[in-house]
């Protein structure tokens, strides 16, 4: 396929056309693996991509410029290996904020406006759990039941999403 129709898809991408979306992370694919292969640990390369393309889709409306697609990518690529040689593993998220429109730029916002793109910026996992306890009030055990979660379970996602919030915070 032309650079021309990769075009038009990314555009209609950004404007929420879903299958366009499908087509361009799927073209992207193969290019972020060769990628994630070099600045990973091999058995690493498969989880930075799938992480690459899951953070391109939710944040595709808020990339700035189109033609920096395949450079936002890579880097969100290489932060990810990088995670994960840290030993980082799932449940240390970072957002992703370069290229991106300052929808949000902790130091231009309110304190609500940086609570609410830190809790947009968690996974979707760990935002239900804090908006069921922080937002809804749930306790513990209604959350596990809701969720189908243990009582430890629940507390040890309730506390990851609050760290990963609070990291997000910090910075």
């Amino acid at each position: 396929m032309n650079s021309l129709a990769f075009t038009t898809d990314l555009q209609a991408a950004r404007d929420g056309d879903r299958p366009a979306l499908e087509r361009v992370l799927g073209r992207s694919r193969q290019d972020l693996r060769r990628y994630a292969e070099h600045h990973c640990v091999v058995n690493d390369a498969e989880d930075a991509v799938q992480e690459a393309l899951f953070t391109a889709s939710r944040r595709l409306t808020d990339l700035r410029q189109l033609e920096c697609f395949a450079s936002w990518l890579f880097r969100i690529v290489k932060r990810e290996c990088n995670r994960l040689k840290r030993g980082l593993r799932s449940f240390n998220h970072e957002p992703v904020t370069e290229d991106i429109a300052d929808t949000c730029r902790i130091e231009q916002r309110g304190l609500a406006r940086d609570l609410a793109c830190a809790i947009e910026a968690l996974p979707p996992h760990y935002r239900e759990i804090l908006l069921l306890r922080d937002l809804e009030g749930l306790t513990i055990e209604e959350i596990g039941e809701r969720l189908a979660l243990t009582r430890e379970a629940a507390k040890a996602r309730l506390h990851r999403a609050r760290a990963l919030a609070r990291e997000f915070l910090k910075d």
